[in-house]
């Protein structure tokens, strides 16, 4: 029988025995390898490939409990002693870092240079100008933590995420090889953008490495003007107003408390210093009376909702008030009391529902389901697709009554994908859609 402790002792100097702690949805890996270069990470997935063991990377853990529990769960591959900063070329305002930085350090070091990675994933504290965002310890994660799961704050309606900024990646593929893409390259895999497959791919196609991304200068001035909407078409004509406006917005968020309560829509705006006072001013009078505008965000600013059980909403434009609506209607007909709170990055189209506390489990599959289903196109729009509907995080018994990704047009494509890159199907074998 092998021994996974002994095999990965043989070809990385910080291996141990996986501990209660680092069970991810109840499993307990049989082994911890903590690989401190790209090569020593090479040579662990090559011996984990040898043996049949099914890999989990892992930074931080801050989004260990987003998408679907592993089928198997051998070896979690620990990235956080990849956590070098390997080239800031501020001049060209790029910067080359590992997978296991974490994004704190990341935005402390890229502001001493004024410069930014314009992602402020979710746990950070919004930078002011001159100044780096922050976040809590550990909260906002790692940069392979950020690129796997694809996660983005509010300015994501202006910088895009992390896909959108990634120029170069370098990965670790399920039988060691290592492979590059976009800056940097010193093997390309011939057809694949890399960065574009690997973000949000939740582990797996293989093990993050090394990122390129693109940077910007950190603003001069930033303000934040907020409104207060009685309804979903008030707030939906705000967001719809600011974003018309001509006036840029980085961001354009909303706070919902609870289902027919008012709507907070904030806006934020970043540039030059002589020019943000007059953008203010417009940006007011476009959203509508009461409008107000501050140097400060709101408390709920580029927050999680903290309940139990956590839904991602992703529309396309023009569709708030459709989402909000059909919340409040799908929360009013389950078999459960449910009161969800949105919050979100409305002008990007990307909210999530909350709730305190963890519904039964028939009571959330069947909201899940009806949300689902008032969110879906009806025929006749051709390949224009709905909005998606995906369970972030959820009690466990509540979580296995719901398919958590919902319905996956593109299961057929994604699947010869993870083929090509995971013929044995042993990283982080069906954390993503479709059991993939």
């Amino acid at each position: 029988m092998v021994d996974p402790l002994a095999t990965l002792r043989k070809v990385c100097a910080t291996v141990r025995t996986g501990e209660p702690a680092d069970a991810v949805f109840g499993a307990v890996p049989a082994v911890v390898a903590c690989p401190a270069t790209v090569a020593e990470a090479s040579e662990v997935l090559r011996a984990a490939a040898g043996n049949n063991m099914a890999i989990l990377p892992r930074g931080t853990g801050t989004k260990l409990t987003w998408g679907t529990p592993p089928e198997r769960c051998d070896v979690i591959v620990d990235t956080t002693l990849l956590d070098r900063v390997i080239e800031h070329a501020a001049g060209d305002l790029v910067v080359r870092v590992q997978a296991g930085l974490p994004m704190a350090r990341l935005a402390s070091q890229l502001a001493s240079a004024g410069q930014q990675l314009a992602l402020d994933a979710p746990g950070t504290v919004p930078a002011g100008p001159g100044q780096a965002g922050n976040c809590p310890a550990g909260t906002a994660g790692t940069v392979g933590g950020v690129i796997a799961t694809g996660a983005a704050g509010p300015r994501r309606l202006r910088y895009g995420t992390p896909r959108d900024l990634l120029i170069g990646i370098t990965v670790v593929l399920a039988d060691g090889t290592v492979a590059s893409a976009g800056g940097k390259v010193v093997k390309n895999v011939a057809g694949y953008d890399l960065g574009k497959l690997f973000a949000g791919s939740y582990g797996t196609l293989g093990l993050i490495a090394e990122a390129a991304f693109r940077l910007h200068p950190l603003p001069q001035a930033a303000a934040y003007v907020t409104v207060t909407c009685a309804s979903a078409a008030a707030a939906a004509a705000a967001v719809r107003a600011a974003i018309e406006s001509q006036l840029m917005p980085s961001a354009a968020e909303i706070d919902r408390p609870a289902p027919g309560a008012p709507v907070s829509v904030c806006l934020l705006l970043e540039g030059t210093a002589d020019a943000i006072t007059e953008r203010v001013t417009r940006m007011r009078d476009a959203v509508g009376t009461g409008a107000r505008a501050g140097v400060d965000p709101p408390d709920w600013w580029g927050l999680s909702g903290a309940g139990a059980t956590a839904l991602r909403i992703a529309f396309g434009p023009g569709e708030l008030q459709s989402v909000l609506d059909a919340v409040d209607e799908a929360a009013a007909a389950a078999p459960q009391v449910l009161s969800p709170a949105i919050r979100g990055s409305a002008g990007a189209g990307v909210l999530e529902a909350s709730l305190d506390t963890g519904p039964e489990p028939d009571t959330l599959a069947s909201f899940v389901t009806m949300l689902r289903r008032r969110l879906a196109r009806p025929p006749g729009w051709g390949d224009v697709p709905g909005a998606s509907v995906t369970v972030v995080h959820a009690p466990a018994a509540a979580r296995g009554a719901v398919d958590v990704w919902g319905p996956v047009t593109t299961a057929e494509v994604m699947r010869a994908i993870k083929d090509q890159f995971d013929p044995g199907h042993r990283m982080s074998p069906g954390r993503f859609a479709g059991g993939i």
